[in-house]
This record gives C-alpha cells, structure tokens and sequence, in this order.
C-alpha cells in the first residue's frame, strides 16, 4: 500500500515537503474544527472503565495538532529509505473506531415520518492498475458526478480519504481540486483510518455538515487497496 503512495509521488513530482505540510495542514484542520465544535454532531460520547473508574470519551485520540513540519520533517521514510516520500507523520494512522449510519428509502422516509439529513444523489465504484490504487478516488468521483448531471464546480465539499499525503497531493493535482473546500476539517492523517469504518465516518461527516452551513452538495471519496476507488455524492434533503 505504502508503495502505491510512493509511485503516485513521482508520476506526480510530489516532494517530501508538500507531503509533510500537507499532513500539518491535516493535523491543524482538525484542531481549528475540533475548536469550533465541529464533530459535536458526529461523535456520540462513550463512557469507559479506566482504572475502576469511568471515563467519557468524545473525542478523537489520534490527532495531534500540536506538531509541527519541523519535528516530522525528522521522520525516515518507511517504504523507501533514501529518497521516499512516506512516513508514520504523513500517513493515516491505524486506530479503532466505529461508525453507524442509516439509509433510508423515499417511502420508508414517508411511512416512518423520518427527517432526512441528506439525499444520495449518486455513487460510483471504479477500477485502476493495483500500483497506483490511491489514484481511484478520481474516475470514482468523475463517475459519480456524471451520474448525478454535476461537475466538479457544482460541489461545495470534497472529502477524500487521506490514505497517504503523496495518494490525496496526486488525486487533488489531477481533480484540480479546490482546497479551500476539500478535507477543510483534517482527514485521516489526524483523525486515523479505522478500517471498515472509515467510509460510514466520511459519510456522516459530510451529513452532518449540511446543519452547519449553506452548502447544498457534498462528495465524499475513498481509495480502495488492490485498486479501486469509490465516491458517493450528497445533496442537500
């Protein structure tokens, strides 16, 4: 997997250093949000015997906003030692965690009397060659918008999976993102990379989000290890 990040690296000429600050920008995304009480909406508080007492946990452990570029830039490459782009800093971490979400029909909405928080437009799943697997999330979401009647201009949020910086750097260099509107909460390089869960946190984040602003419609995306990608585009209900 790691290797995948490290081709795309240089198929796109991405440095170290965009590499590194991409993952400060991460880590300090989510402090800004954690601040501002984004996840408030998302995360329900779980209560936990530490020691025979309890503790709540509300908040994600794996962040660590208080770092900088100058102690990652100190960082080995894990998958290519001289002149690699990967490190344990610019990397999802590998955590726990657990996500719910519940899709509904248009007639179970009516027969329940259930408020929607958002509507699935459209989803996509494509294919790509295995080495560059990170590449997936951008035929995912051109599929997905196609099917939807949208293009990339139409979409007020983007959420990619952050994999690895190098993966995100190349989706967003071919997509031509936008990122004052992608991944602007941090992503899976502050929060971790539950796997299995991942994409229930992306969906419900990006749901959620629609309570908080004006915007009317989101895509989230993810990279698929042996090489697929996957993205589902949300309007607002």
């Amino acid at each position: 997997m790691g290797i995948t990040a490290e081709n795309l690296g240089k198929m796109y000429g991405i440095s170290r250093l965009e590499c590194d600050e991409f993952a400060i920008r991460s880590q300090q995304m989510w402090g800004e949000a954690k601040k501002n009480g984004v996840f408030d909406l998302e995360i329900a508080p779980v209560e936990v015997q530490v020691k025979r007492q309890t503790q709540v946990i509300d908040t994600d452990e794996h962040p660590r906003p208080e770092t900088t570029l100058e102690k990652i830039s100190k960082l080995k490459p894990v998958f290519q030692k001289d002149d690699g782009l990967v490190t344990a800093a610019n990397a999802s971490g590998i955590c726990d965690g657990a996500g719910s979400i519940i899709i509904a029909s248009e007639k179970a909405v009516l027969e329940h009397n259930l408020t929607p928080m958002a509507r699935i437009a459209s989803y996509h799943v494509s294919g790509c060659d295995p080495k560059i697997m990170g590449i997936g999330p951008v035929e995912a979401i051109r599929g997905a918008l196609g099917k939807a009647g949208l293009n990339l201009d139409d979409v007020d949020r983007f959420e990619i999976n952050e994999a690895f910086a190098a993966q995100f750097l190349a989706c967003a260099k071919e997509l031509d993102l936008d990122m004052s509107k992608t991944n602007i909460h941090g992503g899976a390089i502050s929060l971790g990379h539950p796997l299995g869960s991942s994409g229930s946190r992306i969906m419900a984040h990006l749901a959620n989000e629609f309570q908080q602003s004006d915007s009317n419609i989101h895509v989230g995306s993810a990279c698929i290890g042996g090489g697929q990608g996957i993205a589902i585009v949300l309007e607002r209900a």
